[in-house]
């Protein structure tokens, strides 16, 4: 549900860098792997238990839109630091980089606790299979790990930030009717367009959710996006009176929208993970080079982190360069 966008190259390059043919190479390269990758085979399994690998040479990889480019810009910047050689690869969805970081041509990536936890049991088990995601942090990293483990990847612990969809509403329609709480929402028994992806209306998070959990009258999906612009214009005019979004949009205000609490937990744990290739870069050493960012990045640093990106139109890499530099998680010189 999170939108793509095209990467722009960055001005400040990494520190002894692939040359970009070698980039361009990899990447033409993970196409292939969709249909001939789909975890360790069953003969190479075992090496999953051998103690896990320090390469000095990592690809970080990231799923194109803004969040995910600032977070793989964050990672290699802190490996680097930590005396890695650090390349990007922007590969457009989960269907390619997932197997290209079980091959060891991605080594580590930014990733969502719960939707991944959810994709890998459906690559597992089928599109059918009962979620095994939950809004409980500690039972999803579970459920994420034991899945995770036999594709040879390792789950770094979560930080504090959560990327999770969030339902906003005007600032005057809330105060009018009394609304901090989708709880109470449902309770006010108001009649409500939702701006939204299409999806919506199917999936269990979105329009039935409201319904189910919180008793909310959905009358309508207007088939706007999740958080376009289009989509808050709608609640900003009246045409809707609510729109599906994500915790780390930092533009609400300039709609003059006010995000709705879940205080009944309808949305799953997905707090922001460093899911890493076991083999090549599942040793101690990454993993304390990414848990430096768990004590500082927040849900609202996030936010202000994809502002600068979307509506400031600053680079990813000097975004993501002076956040860890304002907060002391890179040495000065």
């Amino acid at each position: 549900m999170r939108a793509v966008r095209p990467t722009p190259t960055p001005r400040r390059p990494y520190r002894g860098p692939r040359t970009a043919s070698a980039a361009l190479a990899a990447l033409a390269g993970l196409a292939g792997l969709v249909s001939c990758v789909g975890g360790p085979s069953l003969e190479h399994r075992g090496a999953i238990t051998a103690a896990p690998g320090d390469s000095r040479e990592l690809s970080i990889g990231s799923a194109g839109f803004t969040e995910s480019e600032l977070l793989a810009q964050m990672y290699a910047t802190l490996l680097q630091q930590a005396g890695y050689r650090t390349h990007l690869l922007t590969v457009g969805n989960r269907e390619l980089y997932e197997p290209a970081l079980e091959a060891g041509q991605i080594d580590v990536v930014p990733e969502y606790a719960a939707t991944f936890a959810n994709w890998l049991n459906a690559k597992e088990h089928g599109p059918e299979a009962a979620p095994v995601a939950s809004p409980d942090l500690d039972t999803t990293m579970a459920a994420l790990r034991r899945l995770a483990a036999p594709r040879g990847l390792t789950v770094l612990p979560p930080g504090r930030a959560v990327d999770q969809n969030a339902f906003a509403v005007r600032a005057s329609y809330a105060a009018e009717h009394r609304l901090r709480t989708l709880s109470d929402l449902g309770r006010a028994k108001l009649p409500v367009r939702l701006a939204a992806g299409d999806e919506c209306v199917q999936r269990p998070f979105c329009a039935p959710g409201l319904r189910k959990t919180y008793g909310i009258d959905i009358t309508a999906v207007d088939p706007k996006g999740v958080g376009t612009t289009p989509a808050k214009q709608a609640v900003q005019n009246g045409q809707d009176q609510m729109v599906l979004t994500t915790s780390t949009d930092a533009t609400l205000d300039q709609f003059g929208l006010v995000v709705l609490a879940d205080d009944r937990k309808l949305q799953n744990a997905d707090y922001l993970v460093p899911v890493v290739n076991r083999a090549r870069a599942g040793g101690a050493r990454p993993a304390a080079a990414l848990n430096r960012l768990n004590t500082a990045l927040t849900t609202e640093d996030l936010a202000q982190l994809n502002e600068q990106v979307d509506s400031w139109r600053r680079l990813p890499a000097d975004v993501a360069h002076n956040y860890l530099m304002k907060k002391g998680l890179l040495r000065k010189g």
